[in-house]
């Protein structure tokens, strides 16, 4: 298949009033995402929980002006939850839009949280917007709505958190242009971390560096690494006047297991560490 380029497309100034969510990259995502906005190109993002995924979807819309439609995926989430249904209201059966179709009809920035926590039906309602066609078939309404040129759709996931029954499919991933996250490096993430909880770097410098050892145990002990989030929490509990051993306990050691031995086996490793 020939593949015709399309010309850019004007990108929108961000809204004077309003406020960008703060965002700190570490390479060029800025750059890429801007690119796949001006050729109208479906964008994958890919990365660790807590490793700035939906921070950056909503920093770059802010960014560009783009109204921006959200969708947390779940085990339920059909294809009907984002393209919509009819419902029955004051005695009539009305359609109402789901966020795909809004976003669709009206413009903007789609984004589809975990997309492989979805029913499979999901991916099918994706594909032909995700191709050249750029179109999105109402089957219930009879409709096949065209997406205008300031439409963008956006979706994500971890690989590293996928297992047989939860992976994306090569057909659909190669419709996407992709970025991968994964955490900072240590002093941008101490001084993300400090910006944000007000507890200073020299202070959160040991927190920093107790999450990154304990990355190291993922896929051993624990299933996920520790996210610049919850290194935030606990930052954000020492400057509210918690003592710190708690809470590393409360918003590090707490959600990363629930299987006491290895609770304890990383408490220890904190109280090294921090000692």
């Amino acid at each position: 298949m020939n593949m015709i380029p399309r010309l850019p497309v004007d990108m929108p100034a961000a809204a004077d009033t309003v406020d960008i969510p703060a965002y700190t990259a570490s390479g060029n995502e800025r750059f890429l995402f801007e690119k796949a906005w001006e050729w109208r190109l479906p964008l994958l993002l890919k990365g660790p929980t807590g490793s700035g995924k939906t921070r950056f979807i909503a920093h770059m819309a802010a960014r560009l002006g783009l109204p921006l439609f959200t969708v947390v995926c779940h085990d339920d989430l059909s294809a009907a939850d984002l393209t919509g249904r009819h419902l029955l209201k004051g005695g009539e059966t009305v359609w109402v839009d789901g966020p795909l179709t809004r976003a669709v009809r009206e413009g903007g920035l789609c984004y589809l949280d975990e997309i492989v926590e979805a029913r499979k039906d999901v991916a099918v309602v994706l594909h032909p917007l995700t191709d050249d066609r750029r179109i999105l078939p109402l089957e219930r309404t009879g409709e096949v709505l065209a997406a205008p040129p300031a439409f963008m759709i956006a979706v994500s996931y971890n690989p590293g958190y996928q297992n047989l029954l939860k992976s994306l499919k090569p057909s659909t991933r190669q419709r996407f242009v992709s970025i991968s996250f994964d955490f900072l490096p240590r002093e941008q993430e101490i001084m993300v971390v400090a910006q944000e909880s007000g507890l200073d770097e020299g202070a959160v410098a040991p927190l920093v560096d107790l999450a990154r050892r304990l990355r190291t145990l993922k896929g051993q002990d624990i299933e996920e690494g520790v996210s610049t989030r919850l290194i935030v929490y606990a930052a954000s509990l020492i400057a509210a006047g918690l003592p710190r051993a708690e809470a590393v306990m409360a918003a590090i050691i707490e959600p990363l297991t629930d299987e006491p031995e290895i609770k304890a086996g990383l408490a220890e490793v904190a109280r090294a560490m921090l000692a």
